[in-house]
């Protein structure tokens, strides 16, 4: 019985990581879709804020240690209120959306 209940406890964990795989490049990809739209044309495509807009807006290089070393929960904060020029996304996005494209962010600091 000990055995049994082992034997599915461990097929349950492997499935939820599986299902747990399975997803994860779907979000990304919804994510990169997402900034694509609405990110990009500030932040540019590699998130360094050198474009005409975000040059005249003062955006941040997301590769930045500014930018890195902020939590989270504040880039959360950041896309779903806003702040300075920045709009607020928040009724706009759903909260995995901006959970995803904080993800998304975090990609650009693996590059430096």
């Amino acid at each position: 019985m000990a055995r049994m209940n082992l034997l599915c406890s461990g097929t349950l964990v492997v499935l939820a990581l599986s299902l747990g795989l399975w997803t994860n490049p779907a979000a990304a990809q919804d994510a990169a879709t997402t900034y694509k739209a609405r990110c990009a044309m500030c932040h540019g495509a590699d998130g360094k804020g050198a474009t005409p807009a975000g040059q005249k807006m003062g955006t941040h290089d997301f590769a930045s240690p500014e930018v890195q070393k902020q939590s989270d929960a504040d880039l959360e904060q950041v896309l779903a209120k806003g702040k300075n020029k920045m709009p607020a996304y928040g009724s706009k996005l759903k909260d995995s959306e901006i959970k995803d494209l904080v993800a998304y962010v975090r990609n650009f600091g693996k590059s430096h």
